[in-house]
């Protein structure tokens, strides 16, 4: 068997299971990606696929709440769960000996959760504290506002809702929204580490292999709201949101885009953490990244400032935007391709993350990639390449979002058309 073997089976019910062996660690690891994500959640019952991803973990089978938690603690299971957009995902690793009893906990937890109504509010208090989160966050308020308005709903929810829609949720809410949702079409379990191909495969086929399909509508997609938003909040400091079109991960130059922008925003090297806040002490945090849905992609800035320093750090990011279609340099990209294979030898290292990218591309591919062959596509990446993509861009159509005192100008930018 090759090193890097990765296993796929789809059984009847249109369960996927997908497995990478490692025998040479002494731990496994999973991810179960189940398609009851949070553009599901009805438009008055916002954060029930939330909710109901908490609810499930309160015991299932013959377990009660404390028994769950007891038994998975046994296990040596370091596991955590949150729902998505698309999908809600429960994952974990342990040592490789007590893999196949976790799925039989999880089993239960998926198909037979006991949901106790008595522990409904305990459930719905820690949906509240998950909102008052990220209403103490201000930051991360202006990255869920940007990317509400870029995407539309629902794809550009956050799945935590609001106070007032959580509290309007009632056990019944959670159970239609089980009932209705969590199904074995569409779930992927992905799982590496010291393992068994032919063990795994049966064993979650005796599992889950007579659990019925169930059909879903998809949801209904609204139109998004681009341009520039600004949210008044008296504060000393101001958050700048950012977004422009992306590639998704499907598209042959996503990597050659990924490139560019790690160029951008990669480490403390890169030209948005060099120029704004090194250089010119604009502001404390600055960065871009890729994101990707399935169907739609874009890059997403951000930059923490001052009030006084806000439009000097948005022009300064802007410029700094712009100026990356004049193209990269060797030194810049021999950089980016040293930190890009040393993350890959990382995550080759671990079950975990190994489990996580198999279950990403999976879900955005349809199929795994081996680490050897991300390996090529970097290596294989030229400044040429990226130049040449860099140079056919055109102008970027930005939408922006503020938080602070004072609504910022998008000077030598372009905003984004406002949708009709």
């Amino acid at each position: 068997m090759d090193k890097e073997t990765v296993f796929h089976h789809q059984f009847e019910n249109g369960l996927t299971l997908l497995a990478q062996p490692m025998p040479w660690l002494q731990s496994a690891a999973f991810s179960f990606s189940v398609p009851s994500g949070c553009q599901y959640d009805p438009t008055d019952k916002r954060g029930v696929a939330n909710f109901a991803c908490e609810m499930v973990q309160r015991g299932c089978g013959s377990l009660n709440s404390r028994q769950f938690v007891e038994a998975l603690e046994q296990l040596g299971l370091n596991y955590g769960s949150s729902a998505g957009i698309y999908n809600t995902n429960f994952g974990g690793a342990l040592p490789a000996v007590n893999l196949h009893d976790a799925f039989g906990i999880f089993a239960d937890m998926l198909r037979r959760p006991t949901m106790p109504v008595e522990q409904l509010e305990d459930g719905r208090m820690v949906c509240y504290q998950e909102i008052q989160a990220i209403e103490d966050d201000l930051a991360q308020q202006a990255m869920l506002e940007l990317r509400r308005r870029h995407y539309g709903d629902p794809l550009g929810r956050h799945c935590e809702g609001t106070m007032d829609s959580v509290k309007s949720i009632s056990m019944g809410d959670i159970q239609s929204f089980y009932e209705t949702y969590y199904r074995p079409n569409g779930l992927t379990i992905a799982v590496a580490g010291n393992l068994d191909w032919e063990q795994l495969k049966n064993e979650i086929g005796e599992l889950f292999g007579d659990w019925n399909k169930k059909d879903v509508s998809p949801p209904t997609l609204s139109e998004p709201q681009h341009g520039n938003h600004h949210i008044e909040f008296d504060s000393n400091q101001t958050h700048i949101a950012l977004a422009w079109p992306g590639l998704i991960v499907s598209d042959p130059d996503y990597y050659v885009g990924r490139c560019a922008i790690g160029i951008l925003s990669d480490g403390m090297s890169s030209r948005l953490f060099r120029e704004v806040r090194e250089r010119r002490g604009l502001c404390y945090t600055v960065f871009a990244s890729c994101h990707s849905l399935l169907d739609r992609a874009s890059v997403v800035g951000y930059c923490g400032t001052s009030s006084e320093r806000a439009q000097e750090s948005l022009d300064v990011m802007i410029a700094e935007i712009n100026r990356l279609d004049e193209g990269v340099t060797e030194a810049e990209l021999s950089k980016l391709k040293v930190q890009m294979r040393s993350g890959l030898i990382m995550s080759q290292e671990s079950s975990r993350s190994r489990a996580s990218s198999m279950a990403g591309d999976h879900f955005h591919l349809g199929r795994v990639r081996t680490v050897e062959e991300l390996n090529e596509v970097i290596n294989g990446m030229t400044v040429n390449r990226i130049n040449d993509y860099l140079a056919n861009l055109g102008p970027k159509q930005f939408d922006l979002v503020t938080l602070g005192k004072q609504p910022l100008k998008l000077n030598d930018a372009v905003s984004a058309t406002p949708a009709k």
